[in-house]
């Protein structure tokens, strides 16, 4: 079966950098399933995907457009040192939800603590990068019609 709309693809991926390391590896763990064509992956990665199945392999650079989005300097701000307070594990790499200015969640990270405040981001760890994965599709099915129903895989689906 190939991979198309409503289908469930199972995958492993290595991500690698800039220079060619491996950053993520996750063939050592359970394949990664999702419910195909409805954006439960980065739109790149669900392009590149399509029309395979299961056994083939590829390779595949994704543009920051199709992966987590550009780098978006207003996602980082300084806030009060006193926000923080009483926060365990406190630090730069410290991980909070924040509320942006639509009163939407969104994940930041601390990246910087000094006199001025606590400098957070809230881009996406890969934001404005080029994303270079090799993709290894280890299986695909129909998706069933409750999959098809709520958009998306329950946890225990695969």
């Amino acid at each position: 079966m190939k991979v198309a709309e409503n289908t469930v693809v199972s995958f492993h991926y290595r991500l690698f950098d800039d220079e060619g390391a491996l950053e993520v590896d996750t063939r050592d763990g359970d394949a990664l399933p999702y419910l195909h064509g409805r954006a439960n992956i980065i739109a790149g990665l669900e392009q590149a995907m399509a029309g395979h199945e299961a056994g083939d392999t590829l390779r595949v650079k994704v543009a920051p457009q199709l992966g987590y989005g550009l780098y978006d300097d207003d996602k980082v701000r300084t806030l009060e040192l006193s926000f923080f307070e009483g926060l365990e594990d406190f630090g730069i790499g410290f991980s909070c939800q924040l509320e942006d200015d639509e009163g939407t969640l969104e994940l930041a990270t601390v990246v910087d603590i000094d006199d001025e405040g606590v400098t957070v981001d809230s881009n996406h760890p890969y934001a404005g990068r080029t994303l270079d994965f090799e993709i290894e599709i280890v299986a695909v099915r129909a998706a069933t019609e409750a999959e098809i129903a709520r958009g998306r895989l329950e946890d225990t689906a695969a």
